[in-house]
Protein backbone atom coordinates (compact mmCIF):
# COMPACT_ATOMS: atom_id res chain seq x y z
CA UNK A 1 0.00 0.00 0.00
CA UNK A 2 1.09 3.09 -0.74
CA UNK A 3 -1.17 6.50 -0.08
CA UNK A 4 1.59 8.86 -0.61
CA UNK A 5 3.83 8.77 -3.63
CA UNK A 6 5.92 11.58 -2.96
CA UNK A 7 6.21 14.89 -0.95
CA UNK A 8 7.71 18.11 -1.55
CA UNK A 9 7.66 20.84 1.28
CA UNK A 10 4.44 20.79 2.24
CA UNK A 11 2.75 19.33 -1.09
CA UNK A 12 1.98 15.59 -1.28
CA UNK A 13 1.04 13.70 -4.27
CA UNK A 14 -1.32 10.93 -3.30
CA UNK A 15 -1.78 7.59 -5.36
CA UNK A 16 -5.44 7.37 -5.31
CA UNK A 17 -6.08 10.85 -7.10
CA UNK A 18 -2.98 9.80 -9.47
CA UNK A 19 -4.50 5.94 -10.28
CA UNK A 20 -8.24 7.64 -10.68
CA UNK A 21 -7.07 9.80 -13.48
CA UNK A 22 -4.77 7.62 -15.37
CA UNK A 23 -7.66 5.25 -15.03
CA UNK A 24 -10.03 8.17 -16.91
CA UNK A 25 -7.77 8.71 -19.54
CA UNK A 26 -7.38 4.75 -20.16
CA UNK A 27 -11.20 4.35 -20.14
CA UNK A 28 -10.88 7.25 -22.72
CA UNK A 29 -8.76 5.56 -24.91
CA UNK A 30 -10.65 2.29 -24.99
CA UNK A 31 -13.89 4.11 -25.72
CA UNK A 32 -12.28 5.97 -28.67
CA UNK A 33 -10.54 3.48 -29.94
CA UNK A 34 -13.90 0.78 -29.83
CA UNK A 35 -15.72 3.21 -31.67
CA UNK A 36 -14.02 3.94 -35.31
CA UNK A 37 -17.12 4.12 -37.77
CA UNK A 38 -18.95 6.07 -34.53
CA UNK A 39 -17.13 9.69 -35.53
CA UNK A 40 -20.36 11.65 -34.92
CA UNK A 41 -20.19 10.13 -31.34
CA UNK A 42 -16.15 10.00 -30.95
CA UNK A 43 -16.01 13.69 -31.15
CA UNK A 44 -18.13 13.95 -28.26
CA UNK A 45 -16.34 11.41 -26.13
CA UNK A 46 -13.52 14.09 -24.32
CA UNK A 47 -16.28 17.01 -23.63
CA UNK A 48 -18.54 14.22 -22.37
CA UNK A 49 -16.04 12.91 -19.82
CA UNK A 50 -15.38 16.08 -18.38
CA UNK A 51 -19.58 16.85 -17.51
CA UNK A 52 -19.90 13.18 -16.62
CA UNK A 53 -17.17 13.15 -14.05
CA UNK A 54 -18.85 16.16 -12.33
CA UNK A 55 -21.86 13.78 -12.80
CA UNK A 56 -20.04 11.04 -11.11
CA UNK A 57 -18.31 12.98 -8.28
CA UNK A 58 -21.49 14.61 -7.41
CA UNK A 59 -23.16 11.80 -7.62
CA UNK A 60 -20.87 9.35 -5.84
CA UNK A 61 -20.63 11.64 -2.39
CA UNK A 62 -24.61 11.98 -2.40
CA UNK A 63 -24.80 7.97 -2.32
CA UNK A 64 -22.41 7.70 -0.24
CA UNK A 65 -24.01 9.91 2.51
CA UNK A 66 -27.61 9.32 1.77
CA UNK A 67 -27.30 5.49 1.25
CA UNK A 68 -24.05 4.44 3.00
CA UNK A 69 -23.69 6.73 5.70
CA UNK A 70 -26.48 8.73 6.76
CA UNK A 71 -26.08 7.86 10.45
CA UNK A 72 -23.53 9.46 11.05
CA UNK A 73 -23.26 12.27 8.60
CA UNK A 74 -27.35 13.78 10.04
CA UNK A 75 -25.16 14.65 13.32
CA UNK A 76 -21.93 15.72 11.32
CA UNK A 77 -23.91 17.82 8.15
CA UNK A 78 -21.00 20.25 7.47
CA UNK A 79 -18.76 17.45 6.94
CA UNK A 80 -21.32 16.34 3.74
CA UNK A 81 -19.55 18.54 1.46
CA UNK A 82 -15.92 17.48 2.66
CA UNK A 83 -15.42 14.84 -0.48
CA UNK A 84 -11.43 15.35 0.67
CA UNK A 85 -12.03 13.71 3.77
CA UNK A 86 -13.04 10.52 1.37
CA UNK A 87 -16.61 8.95 0.93
CA UNK A 88 -17.66 8.26 -2.23
CA UNK A 89 -19.35 5.28 -3.73
CA UNK A 90 -19.04 3.77 -7.08
CA UNK A 91 -22.44 3.14 -7.62
CA UNK A 92 -23.46 6.74 -7.24
CA UNK A 93 -21.01 7.63 -9.54
CA UNK A 94 -22.53 5.31 -11.88
CA UNK A 95 -26.32 6.92 -11.59
CA UNK A 96 -24.85 10.41 -11.40
CA UNK A 97 -22.65 9.68 -14.56
CA UNK A 98 -25.72 8.22 -16.27
CA UNK A 99 -28.06 10.94 -15.54
CA UNK A 100 -25.32 13.37 -16.98
CA UNK A 101 -25.14 11.29 -20.48
CA UNK A 102 -28.78 11.42 -20.69
CA UNK A 103 -29.00 15.22 -20.24
CA UNK A 104 -25.97 15.74 -22.84
CA UNK A 105 -26.70 12.81 -25.61
CA UNK A 106 -30.60 14.76 -25.44
CA UNK A 107 -28.87 18.53 -25.65
CA UNK A 108 -26.73 17.36 -28.78
CA UNK A 109 -29.86 14.96 -30.38
CA UNK A 110 -27.45 11.24 -29.81
CA UNK A 111 -29.13 7.90 -29.03
CA UNK A 112 -28.22 7.65 -25.52
CA UNK A 113 -28.18 3.78 -25.43
CA UNK A 114 -25.82 3.93 -28.46
CA UNK A 115 -23.36 5.84 -26.87
CA UNK A 116 -23.72 4.21 -23.44
CA UNK A 117 -22.53 0.88 -25.64
CA UNK A 118 -19.34 3.04 -26.90
CA UNK A 119 -18.80 4.01 -22.71
CA UNK A 120 -19.10 0.59 -21.49
CA UNK A 121 -15.82 -0.95 -21.93
CA UNK A 122 -14.01 2.16 -20.84
CA UNK A 123 -16.04 2.90 -17.98
CA UNK A 124 -15.61 -0.78 -16.66
CA UNK A 125 -12.15 -0.92 -17.75
CA UNK A 126 -11.05 2.27 -15.47
CA UNK A 127 -13.28 0.80 -12.66
CA UNK A 128 -11.02 -2.13 -12.64
CA UNK A 129 -8.09 -0.01 -12.92
CA UNK A 130 -9.60 1.97 -10.02
CA UNK A 131 -9.78 -0.45 -7.40
CA UNK A 132 -6.16 -0.21 -7.91
CA UNK A 133 -6.10 3.23 -6.12
CA UNK A 134 -8.33 1.80 -3.29
CA UNK A 135 -5.62 -0.90 -2.52
CA UNK A 136 -3.53 1.47 -2.11
CA UNK A 137 -5.10 3.55 0.06
CA UNK A 138 -5.95 0.70 1.97
CA UNK A 139 -9.58 1.15 1.76
CA UNK A 140 -12.65 -1.02 0.22
CA UNK A 141 -10.91 -3.20 2.18
CA UNK A 142 -12.53 -6.81 3.20
CA UNK A 143 -13.51 -8.59 6.57
CA UNK A 144 -10.59 -10.55 8.97
CA UNK A 145 -10.18 -13.77 7.46
CA UNK A 146 -9.85 -15.95 10.54
CA UNK A 147 -7.46 -17.56 8.89
CA UNK A 148 -3.36 -17.58 8.71
CA UNK A 149 -3.40 -15.60 5.00
CA UNK A 150 -4.76 -12.23 3.63
CA UNK A 151 -3.95 -8.61 2.48
CA UNK A 152 -2.47 -6.89 6.04
CA UNK A 153 -2.41 -3.14 6.15
CA UNK A 154 0.02 -0.90 7.24
CA UNK A 155 -0.59 1.58 9.70
CA UNK A 156 -2.58 4.99 9.11
CA UNK A 157 -4.96 2.89 6.40
CA UNK A 158 -8.21 2.74 6.72
CA UNK A 159 -8.02 -1.03 6.70
CA UNK A 160 -5.51 -0.66 10.04
CA UNK A 161 -7.79 1.93 11.67
CA UNK A 162 -10.73 -0.46 11.91
CA UNK A 163 -8.84 -4.16 12.07
CA UNK A 164 -5.29 -3.55 13.20
CA UNK A 165 -3.04 -5.95 11.42
CA UNK A 166 -5.44 -9.12 11.40
CA UNK A 167 -5.34 -10.05 7.75
CA UNK A 168 -8.42 -9.47 5.38
CA UNK A 169 -9.81 -10.66 2.77
CA UNK A 170 -9.23 -8.95 -0.69
CA UNK A 171 -12.04 -7.46 -1.61
CA UNK A 172 -10.80 -4.47 -3.74
CA UNK A 173 -8.62 -6.37 -5.51
CA UNK A 174 -10.98 -9.57 -6.42
CA UNK A 175 -13.64 -6.59 -7.38
CA UNK A 176 -10.68 -5.20 -9.86
CA UNK A 177 -10.01 -8.49 -11.35
CA UNK A 178 -14.18 -9.27 -11.91
CA UNK A 179 -14.17 -5.67 -13.30
CA UNK A 180 -11.76 -7.09 -15.80
CA UNK A 181 -13.44 -10.30 -16.73
CA UNK A 182 -16.27 -7.80 -17.37
CA UNK A 183 -14.59 -6.02 -19.89
CA UNK A 184 -13.31 -9.39 -21.59
CA UNK A 185 -16.58 -10.27 -21.55
CA UNK A 186 -18.69 -7.26 -23.02
CA UNK A 187 -15.85 -6.61 -25.42
CA UNK A 188 -16.03 -10.50 -26.90
CA UNK A 189 -20.31 -9.87 -27.13
CA UNK A 190 -20.18 -7.09 -28.80
CA UNK A 191 -17.65 -8.55 -31.79
CA UNK A 192 -20.12 -11.41 -31.20
CA UNK A 193 -22.86 -10.34 -32.83
CA UNK A 194 -24.85 -6.81 -33.21
CA UNK A 195 -27.08 -6.68 -30.33
CA UNK A 196 -30.26 -3.89 -29.69
CA UNK A 197 -29.30 -0.77 -28.90
CA UNK A 198 -28.45 -0.11 -24.74
CA UNK A 199 -28.14 -3.88 -24.30
CA UNK A 200 -23.94 -4.31 -23.83
CA UNK A 201 -24.25 -1.08 -21.46
CA UNK A 202 -27.25 -3.02 -19.85
CA UNK A 203 -24.89 -6.41 -19.30
CA UNK A 204 -22.42 -4.52 -18.08
CA UNK A 205 -24.30 -3.38 -15.12
CA UNK A 206 -25.67 -6.57 -14.43
CA UNK A 207 -22.92 -8.09 -14.35
CA UNK A 208 -20.32 -5.56 -12.30
CA UNK A 209 -23.79 -5.93 -9.87
CA UNK A 210 -23.62 -9.18 -9.76
CA UNK A 211 -19.86 -9.46 -8.70
CA UNK A 212 -20.62 -6.47 -6.37
CA UNK A 213 -23.38 -8.14 -4.48
CA UNK A 214 -21.47 -11.12 -4.41
CA UNK A 215 -17.91 -9.73 -3.54
CA UNK A 216 -19.90 -7.57 -0.81
CA UNK A 217 -20.40 -10.59 1.76
CA UNK A 218 -16.56 -10.33 1.92
CA UNK A 219 -15.88 -6.62 2.65
CA UNK A 220 -15.13 -5.18 6.39
CA UNK A 221 -16.28 -1.28 6.13
CA UNK A 222 -20.13 -1.23 5.73
CA UNK A 223 -22.97 -1.95 8.43
CA UNK A 224 -25.69 -4.32 7.24
CA UNK A 225 -29.00 -4.14 7.42
CA UNK A 226 -32.27 -5.90 6.17
CA UNK A 227 -31.69 -9.74 5.44
CA UNK A 228 -27.90 -8.97 6.58
CA UNK A 229 -27.40 -7.17 3.17
CA UNK A 230 -24.91 -4.30 2.87
CA UNK A 231 -26.02 -0.63 1.52
CA UNK A 232 -24.40 -1.39 -1.62
CA UNK A 233 -25.66 -4.73 -2.21
CA UNK A 234 -28.98 -3.45 -2.15
CA UNK A 235 -28.37 -1.19 -5.00
CA UNK A 236 -26.76 -4.01 -6.55
CA UNK A 237 -30.12 -5.31 -6.81
CA UNK A 238 -31.67 -2.18 -7.66
CA UNK A 239 -29.28 -1.59 -10.31
CA UNK A 240 -30.24 -5.54 -11.59
CA UNK A 241 -33.47 -4.89 -11.78
CA UNK A 242 -33.93 -1.29 -13.67
CA UNK A 243 -31.15 -2.97 -16.09
CA UNK A 244 -33.56 -6.06 -16.82
CA UNK A 245 -36.32 -4.18 -17.10
CA UNK A 246 -34.81 -1.49 -19.66
CA UNK A 247 -33.16 -4.25 -21.91
CA UNK A 248 -36.60 -5.76 -22.07
CA UNK A 249 -38.24 -2.43 -22.91
CA UNK A 250 -35.40 -2.38 -25.64
CA UNK A 251 -35.79 -5.68 -27.05
CA UNK A 252 -39.32 -6.43 -26.93
CA UNK A 253 -40.47 -3.61 -29.32
CA UNK A 254 -37.53 -4.76 -32.32
CA UNK A 255 -38.94 -7.96 -31.77
CA UNK A 256 -42.34 -6.76 -32.18
CA UNK A 257 -41.68 -4.59 -35.42
CA UNK A 258 -40.30 -7.98 -36.85
CA UNK A 259 -43.17 -9.69 -36.92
Amino acid sequence: MLQTLFSIGGFSLGSYGVVVAISLLIGLGVAYHLAPSEKEYRQHLIDLLIYAVIGAIIGARLWQVFFYEWDYYSLHLSEIFMIWHGGMAIQGALVGAFIVGWIYTRKHQLDFWKMADIAAPGIILGQGLGRIACFLNGDAYGSPTNQGFGLVYPSGTPAYEAYGSQPLWPAEVWEGQWDMVVFALIIILSRWRKWPRGIIFLTYIVLYSLGRFALEFLRGDGARYLFNLTSAQWSSVGMILIALVSAAVLIIPRNGTRN
